[in-house]
């Protein structure tokens, strides 16, 4: 199957202009700055892209596909993710991760969920283990998971500085990242150790310390919700300047904003502003996730759950409100999270990747058409594709 997008404005992040892209199968084929349509060849799908900016497919690199949540007993257990969630908002490419509950959240679950992702059309990896220390893995090891199981591509979530979190020391927190460094350069994938950061004053000092008594490097880590709260953030921001990577997560409620958690929208400006290289900042949804409340003493006050579609949204805020130019603000989605996550078909639009692509309104910003794999799944901002269980 042949496509040809016509007339598009790209950015690959990079501003390339007006180019035709042809998408051969999954991949793109050829971009130019014109394409003709031969009168005769095999069928062909012809977009016109006039008055569209043509942009990576997005990569939402946090994700609780398996669903999440359960801090307020068994029914607040969230959901499984459904592919109109992902596609409706521009995400492609998924990596699937366990949260507080890693013991009915488990690692065949989460493999199984992202195997019936990728055959619903979508890109979709995931990280072994949860929150809890020792992690619980699929063959007994990190690095065993990772060499052996092609869709595990680093370690996590492990949580730190959090009432939730198994108090990893140091030396937990070393051979977590030593092993996942090691399965990571054995299997040529990122062995990341993506770092679910809470509340406390302790902020991302384990991992400082593990960078400070050993040979890891620091980009070995991927913390994540460094938005939560002012302190963490202004402690993310030294962080990064040290050579680090810091996630802001996008999934909010007002309260949350209420109580000095920082818009990610407003926290990338702020942290650009500061000197942080674009290259360290990336935005995940933490979809499907829950939201929990808990007051100063560690008591439940309410529960809401993570949306995908705040992804882009807090990007497109980002662009409209904050004035970060578009090519800045969507790389936080397309290439940081593909060369964190050693994704090389991923995140740029370039002759020969994934035809991973989203085609935005010129004016308005919003999410028209989305590609994935080189498959129409979202068109003139409807889902044309659903999901197995989802309504036709």
């Amino acid at each position: 199957m042949l496509t040809l997008i016509k007339n598009g404005e790209t950015y690959a992040p990079d501003y390339l202009g007006k180019k035709d892209i042809l998408i051969v199968g999954k991949q793109i084929g050829f971009i130019k700055d014109h394409i003709e349509i031969p009168e005769q060849f095999v069928d062909i799908k012809v977009i016109d892209a006039k008055g569209k900016l043509v942009v990576p497919g997005f990569i939402d690199s946090h994700v609780h596909i398996i669903g999440g949540g359960g801090e307020g007993s068994y029914k607040t257990r969230t959901p499984e993710i459904q592919l109109t969630d992902v596609t409706i908002a521009g995400i492609t490419t998924l990596i699937g991760v366990i949260g507080t509950d890693g013991t009915t959240r488990t690692m065949p679950n989460l493999i199984a969920k992202a195997r019936g992702l990728e055959e619903e059309g979508i890109t979709c990896y995931v990280h072994t283990g949860s929150y809890q220390v020792p992690v619980k893995t699929l063959t007994g090891k990190i690095e065993d998971d990772l060499i052996l199981i092609d869709k595990v591509i680093g370690a996590g979530e492990i949580a730190i500085a959090d009432h939730r979190s198994s108090q990893p020391t140091v030396e937990e927190m070393a051979k977590i990242a030593s092993a996942a460094r090691i399965g990571g350069l054995l299997s040529g994938k990122a062995g990341i150790v993506n770092i679910h950061v809470g509340d406390s004053l302790d902020h991302l000092d384990v991992i400082e310390q593990v960078i400070e008594k050993t040979e890891i490097p620091i980009q070995q880590f991927y913390p994540t919700h460094i938005n939560r709260n002012h302190h963490l953030f202004e402690a993310g921001i030294q962080y990064a300047k040290k050579g680090g990577f810091i996630d802001f997560t996008t999934s909010s409620i007002k309260k949350f904003i209420e109580n000095g958690e920082v818009k990610s929208c407003k926290a990338l400006k702020k942290a650009l502003n500061a000197g942080v290289e674009i290259s360290r900042i990336t935005f995940t949804s933490d979809g499907q996730a829950s939201l929990p409340d808990f007051d100063e003493s560690g008591h439940l006050r309410g529960m809401n759950i993570g949306k995908c579609s705040s992804l882009y949204n807090e990007v497109r805020a980002a662009i409209v409100e904050e004035g970060v130019p578009i090519e800045t603000a969507i790389r936080v989605i397309t290439e940081n999270p593909a060369r964190i996550l050693k994704l090389v078909q991923k995140g740029s639009i370039k002759e020969g990747k994934d035809a991973d692509l989203v085609l935005l309104n010129k004016e308005t910003y919003e999410v028209d058409t989305v590609f994935a794999m080189g498959q129409m799944m979202v068109e003139s901002g409807k889902a044309i594709v659903k999901g197995t269980f989802e309504e036709s």
